[in-house]
């Protein structure tokens, strides 16, 4: 691995990371391909779009197909057609999320499947073994990541035994020689616990460092506020990464306090369900006014839907049910995405992230309604499977369905 800083402003860092199969641009953003693949695309759509970098899960992957399975078959990249590089969540959060369905204890979790209740155990050893039979370039240790209305005494146990688990995860690693390793920080929205979390992990040393535990509930203030004190304390010659952040205005400003790297199913379950993510704000196809507008979805938008497909014809597909809805908003948005790491990565290059991230706010609509149905969206984000009936829930309150365009 090498990681070279190409241009900074301020705390925000442009840079590459160099890995056996290929070169990531920072700040960058991973569509996320939970079980294999990135929903409602093909791989050569997702590399030509403009994605130096998936994320697969190893939760999903190692109870449908197995991971041995996939190895005997060449690999990941192999199995799934794409010939970039792979980073896998280590499976931590998903196994913590299943409630009821999971007993946790210093050596592990046990838990039983949500497909068929079949009961599995995950430490840190067999995370990272996983990991490395799938043949994952970037390998994420396995992690206890507390809710954000967890105790402060509760989070702190919880990032206490993330650190011992991190120490066995790069005790594993070390013995094959293949990736690259990340250690996550917890501790939730204390600064104590995440100063604690930083001191160890830095004697333990990974050769990239992500910060766990957002996302989770939190309002921004409270994350912006973690991120201000933590990030340039991981070394400047290293990526950074925040796991599970998405939403446009949260990557901006992750990126004004130094992250380097983004993972979220936001633009592909909006893609999904309707929500079309632009520079203007969000678009809701589903609201009738678009139903005979010859309009694009974005007008400066030069990607495959918005040179070819009208809103009217979007809302029309999706009203109908017919699967090309879901391919051709998913489009939009991944392109969306990867524009807008390239207008971060230009601003910090020539000085201008500032300015750049003043111009996006307001661009974005900032309603007290929409705060309303995004901490709604947060209700879903932590859940197991990928496929988060949002619309279904939506759908019981209509009068938010309107406060999108």
């Amino acid at each position: 691995m090498n990681f070279k800083i190409k241009g900074t402003d301020g705390k925000a860092r442009v840079g590459e990371l160099i890995l056996k199969r290929g070169l990531i641009k920072t700040p960058a953003f991973m569509p996320v391909g939970t079980a294999a693949t990135v929903k409602a695309m093909l791989p050569e759509n997702v590399k030509a779009l403009g994605a130096d970098i998936i994320l697969c899960n190893t939760y999903h992957l190692m109870l449908r197909p197995g991971e041995n399975l996939i190895n005997n078959l060449g690999g990941l990249h192999k199995f799934m057609n794409w010939e970039r590089p792979i980073l896998t969540d280590s499976g931590g959060f998903q196994v913590m999320s299943l409630s009821g369905l999971s007993r946790k204890s210093e050596e592990g979790v046990e838990f039983r499947s949500h497909i068929d209740g079949k009961k599995y155990f995950l430490s840190p050893e067999y995370s990272i073994k996983i990991q490395k039979t799938l043949g994952s370039d970037i390998i994420m240790c396995f992690d206890d990541c507390a809710s954000f209305k967890s105790k402060k005494n509760d989070v702190a146990d919880s990032m206490r035994r993330s650190m011992e688990w991190a120490l066995r995860s790069k005790e594993e690693f070390e013995l094959t020689n293949s990736g690259i390793l990340f250690g996550i920080q917890q501790g939730g929205i204390y600064k104590d616990l995440r100063d604690e979390s930083i001191k160890r992990l830095l004697d333990i040393d990974f050769q990239g460092y992500a910060v766990g535990g957002l996302a989770v509930g939190e309002p921004q203030a409270e994350m912006f506020k973690v991120l201000d004190s933590t990030a340039d304390k991981f070394p400047n010659n290293k990526p950074r990464y925040l796991m599970g952040v998405g939403k446009p205005d949260d990557i901006v400003g992750a990126v004004l306090r130094g992250i380097d790297m983004f993972d979220c199913v936001l633009p592909t379950r909006s893609g999904r369900t309707g929500q079309a993510l632009s520079r203007r704000g969000p678009i809701n196809i589903k609201n009738s006014k678009h139903k005979k507008n010859s309009s694009p979805l974005d007008p400066d938008c030069n990607c495959y839907t918005c040179l070819n497909y009208s809103r009217s014809y979007l809302h029309h597909v999706f009203k109908s049910g017919e699967i090309i809805s879901a391919i051709l908003l998913t489009w939009h948005n991944l392109y969306y995405y990867q524009e807008l790491m390239n207008d971060i990565r230009n601003a910090i290059i020539n000085k201008k992230l500032n300015e750049y991230a003043k111009h996006h706010e307001a661009n974005q609509l900032c309603t007290e309604q929409r705060d309303e149905i995004e901490d709604f969206w947060v209700l879903l984000d932590g859940v197991v499977e990928e496929e988060a009936p949002r619309h279904h829930l939506l759908s019981r309150v209509p009068e938010m369905d309107d406060l999108f365009q």
